[in-house]
């Protein structure tokens, strides 16, 4: 769990869902920043029922939802998994998965990486996905060949309001940064902080995002800046912050001494 954060720690936006947000705050704990958990949307699981893996060559998960939601349904570990991502990946091998490889980090990145280690007349892929998905993996890996099922585990809802904490804090003035993962999700921010009215306390406030898709649907608040990751991954967000960390560290060393406050 995040740590309580004093007067002057800073604070970050948690927009993840619950499950994945407690190892983004204590990444963000180790950096000086207490984490502000507010998850823009609610993943509901579908019905647990046996998902039929016969003649799969390999499962393919595009986020650390669609893994937990795979071991919902079935308790095949050795198929080939083929993850998105580290983050992902990770989330496989903690789920008991044994044969775990990832991707650089995005859709395309995955159909390119699956078209290069499997082969059409190998068996059927299944897509283990939610109800909305970014992309066309299947669609791109049927034009060279493939049969995929894409095969919907879980929904992820919208909230219908910002939660109390951020709600605090933002209309207080102690947010400083705020953390986006996906276009849905920055669409989601962007459309309960005008409802909420809330919209101008995002002045003070540097959006990070995981991609310039997210980025995008962040055009509309005023916010004091946005920056985005180099790669769609957790760590090339964080390395993001990082950066702007130290660049706030190196403004501050340059800044004139007051010799009023120097006393």
């Amino acid at each position: 769990m995040p740590e309580v954060a004093t007067q002057t720690q800073p604070r970050a936006l948690v927009t993840r869902p619950r499950d994945a947000a407690d190892g983004l705050a204590a990444a963000l704990a180790r950096r000086g920043i207490s984490a502000i958990i507010t998850p823009l949307i609610e993943i509901h699981y579908r019905d647990p029922m046996a998902l039929d893996l016969a003649d799969v060559q390999a499962v393919l998960c595009t986020s650390a939802n669609g893994v937990r939601a795979l071991a919902r349904v079935s308790q095949e570990r050795r198929l080939p998994l083929l993850a998105v991502g580290e983050a992902t990946a990770a989330r496989a091998r903690a789920e008991g998965f044994l044969a775990v490889a990832a991707a650089a980090g995005d859709v395309d990145d995955l159909a390119r990486f699956a078209a290069a280690r499997l082969r059409p007349q190998q068996g059927r892929l299944v897509h283990a996905a939610g109800s909305e998905v970014a992309g066309d993996l299947a669609g791109a890996l049927r034009r060279q060949g493939f049969d995929v099922a894409r095969e919907i585990l879980y929904e992820a809802r919208p909230i219908a309001a910002l939660n109390a904490a951020a709600l605090q804090a933002l209309r207080a003035g102690r947010v400083d940064f705020a953390l986006f993962f996906s276009p849905r999700t920055g669409a989601i921010f962007a459309k309960l902080a005008a409802a909420a009215a809330i919209a101008e306390c995002c002045g003070s406030i540097a959006a990070l995002s995981i991609s310039a898709a997210a980025d995008a649907e962040l055009g509309s608040l005023p916010w004091r800046e946005r920056r985005v990751a180099a790669r769609p991954t957790e760590a090339a967000l964080l390395d993001a912050l990082d950066r702007l960390l130290a660049e706030g560290r190196q403004d501050h060393a340059a800044r004139p001494i007051d010799r009023n406050e120097a006393g």
